[in-house]
């Protein structure tokens, strides 16, 4: 159950790898991806390809991806299997619910967690987010709609965000 299978894709914003299990996506990492910032495996094993069914996952991603990049999707639909703590998949789901082309506070995010005062918790568990994109860390701002914090970096995420919003910087 804990056999892993990655591939690469290249897109607008870098080389990306993405990591399945048989039960869903676990990851979408970024070039310079920074060590440890995203445990993909639950097991101290090496990841290999070669999982059937974590190989048509990845397939699946990999086409959801690139029809998100040519502007055709909008939703993800893939099973997924983010590794992370109670707080953090509370934190990651909520980024699910953010529709595309549009942005949240990490105080609203908080909010919709049920504690607006836990801004930064909610700001380190979306630095965690193993599965960037599909899960659309990039679409939570500053108070003041100000970019901060993202793996690949703030040029990545504005990027992410223009793409969405037809090419407008976010407001």
């Amino acid at each position: 159950m804990n056999d892993l299978s990655t591939t690469t894709m290249d897109t607008p914003v870098g080389e990306l790898t993405l990591v399945a299990s048989e039960r869903g996506l676990r990851a979408v990492l970024w070039p310079n991806e920074r060590p440890g910032r995203v445990p993909v495996s639950d097991t101290a094993g090496e990841v290999a390809s070669g999982n059937p069914s974590a190989d048509a996952i990845l397939r699946d991603a990999v086409q959801q991806l690139e029809e998100y990049f040519s502007g055709e999707r909008h939703d993800f639909d893939l099973p997924l299997d983010p590794v992370g703590t109670e707080f953090q998949q509370q934190a990651w789901q909520v980024l699910r619910t953010i529709p595309y082309g549009e942005t949240i506070s990490y105080g609203e995010q908080a909010a919709r967690l049920g504690d607006k005062n836990k801004s930064r918790a909610v700001g380190a568990a979306n630095g965690r987010n193993p599965i960037s994109i599909i899960v659309p860390c990039h679409r939570v701002v500053g108070s003041t709609g100000k970019l901060t914090g993202f793996a690949a970096g703030v040029d990545a995420k504005a990027w992410l965000l223009q793409h969405e919003q037809g090419g407008r910087l976010p407001v």
